[in-house]
Order: structure tokens, then C-alpha cells, then sequence
């Protein structure tokens, strides 16, 4: 027993030489990581809190205010200057009532964001989209409902440039129900005048039926909506039409 105090003593004089040694750097590392402070519920709320539209404020809208702030809007877009809005605060003041400006149908394409490109918050817009922005029952009858039910005073059909259903309608393709589909927007292939190369290979092509199929959407809104049609000829709503560019983001009201 006694020939083995002498090597405890060794071991314990190392254990506490190498404990005494060591950096004190984790320590440091762990107080380091709890220093900053969570934030508060007041800090966490960023961006503007635009108060919500109401329906007397709706009412005092004309289409072409909202029109000129829907270029307004795409010029923020453009720069790169979008408003920072509290989305959150946003959701929670439009949760019993809504009263959008406008509705807009758009293609489904991922590269059109709608509200972005105008600059558009929570309750800004109603929007319906379908490959190739045309106009069916269900189209009109949410146009119905956002213009006649809801207060909307514009209804703007947005196409863009290089639109995978117009390629696809200008050159025939025919694949399951995307067949019927593209039939909406073949009267705009056979309306569009051009003299040359008739194909999606050939953009200038593309660009006027493009433009045919916003203006072919918009006949089709006035003939087949009574509604919609009378609302406008009477000045409470307009029809109006343009076309996205994917190269800068501009957007292009049609006469």
C-alpha cells in the first residue's frame, strides 16, 4: 500500500499541472454565444404597417388611379426599390374584411410575380392565373366577384414576353389536357397578321400574339360578362391590358 502513495501523488500533481494549463477558451466561447440579447417583439416587427383599404376608400378610387399606381409601383420594381412591408402586422388587419383595387389574371409562369411587379401588398389585388392568361367561366366569374361583390375598379390582363402557352399554341403541341387548354389561345395564333417565319422559334412572331391573346382575353371578358360589360360602360371599372417584359421588368399598358 505504501509503495503505491508515492504514484497517486505523481498522477494527481500531473492531472492538476495539464488542468492548469489548458486555454480557458471554451468558457470564453459559450459567454460569447449567450451575449446577444433576443430580440423583442417590438424589434422583430420591421417594415411598414400600410392600414388596410376601406371600403369608403375603395369607393373613392378610379380605375385610373389605381392604373397610374400600378406603373408607379412597376417603377419601384424596376429600380429595385419595392416597399419593405410588415407582412405579418398586414395579415392581421385584413383578416375580416378585404377591398382590393383591382384584379389581374396573369399566366402562371413563376417569373411573373404579380404583386411584386406592381409593388402591391396584402389586400392590394385579387389575382387568377392560368397558363396563358385566357379567359374561361371560372376566369369571369372571379372577375365577377372581385369587380361587382368585392368593389374592384380594374381588371388588367397581363401577358409576358416568352410565355411557354403562347410558344406552345403557335406551334400546335398537343399533350393530354394541355390540348384544350391551348385551344383558348389559338384564336389569337389565327388573328395575329405576320408575314415570315410563323413559328415559337421566331420572337417577333411570338411578341404579336402575345399582344393578340391580352386583346383577344379582353373582347372575351366584354362579350361574355353582361356584368362586367355594363360596369364598364358605365365608368365604374376599366378593361385594360399589358404585357410583362422578362428582360427588365417592365410592364407595358396596350392601347
Amino acid at each position: 500500500m505504501n509503495t503505491l502513495r508515492p504514484f497517486v501523488m505523481v498522477l494527481s500533481f500531473f492531472t492538476l499541472f495539464l488542468l492548469s494549463c489548458s486555454p480557458a477558451t471554451e468558457p470564453e466561447q459559450a459567454e460569447t454565444a449567450t451575449e446577444a440579447p433576443e430580440a423583442t417583439e417590438e424589434e422583430s416587427i420591421v417594415g411598414l404597417v400600410e392600414d388596410v383599404l376601406t371600403a369608403e376608400e375603395q369607393a373613392a378610387l378610379t380605375p385610373d388611379m389605381v392604373i397610374q399606381s400600378f406603373k408607379e409601383g412597376n417603377g419601384r420594381f424596376m429600380r429595385n426599390d419595392l416597399t419593405t412591408r410588415n407582412h405579418s402586422e398586414q395579415v392581421r388587419r385584413s383578416t375580416n374584411a378585404q377591398y382590393p383595387k383591382a384584379i389581374v389574371l396573369s399566366c402562371v409562369d413563376s417569373r411573373v410575380p404579380v404583386e411584386d411587379v406592381f409593388d402591391r401588398g396584402i389586400g392590394d389585388v385579387f389575382v387568377a392565373r392560368v397558363a396563358g392568361n385566357f379567359v374561361n367561366e371560372d376566369i369571369l366569374g372571379s372577375m365577377e366577384f372581385a369587380c361587382k361583390v368585392s368593389g374592384s375598379k380594374l381588371i388588367l390582363v397581363l401577358g409576358h414576353e416568352h410565355c411557354g402557352a403562347v410558344k406552345a399554341a403557335v406551334d400546335g403541341v398537343e399533350l393530354g389536357n394541355i390540348t384544350p387548354m391551348l385551344s383558348k389561345i389559338k384564336p389569337a395564333v389565327e388573328a395575329t397578321e405576320y408575314e415570315g417565319d410563323r413559328s415559337s422559334k421566331n420572337d417577333a412572331f411570338v411578341h404579336k400574339v402575345c399582344e393578340n391573346n391580352v386583346h383577344h382575353a379582353m373582347a372575351q371578358i366584354r362579350e361574355r360578362s353582361p356584368i362586367l360589360k355594363e360596369m364598364e360602360d358605365n365608368g365604374e371599372i376599366k378593361v385594360v391590358g399589358a404585357v410583362y417584359d422578362m428582360d427588365n421588368g417592365k410592364v407595358s399598358f396596350l392601347n
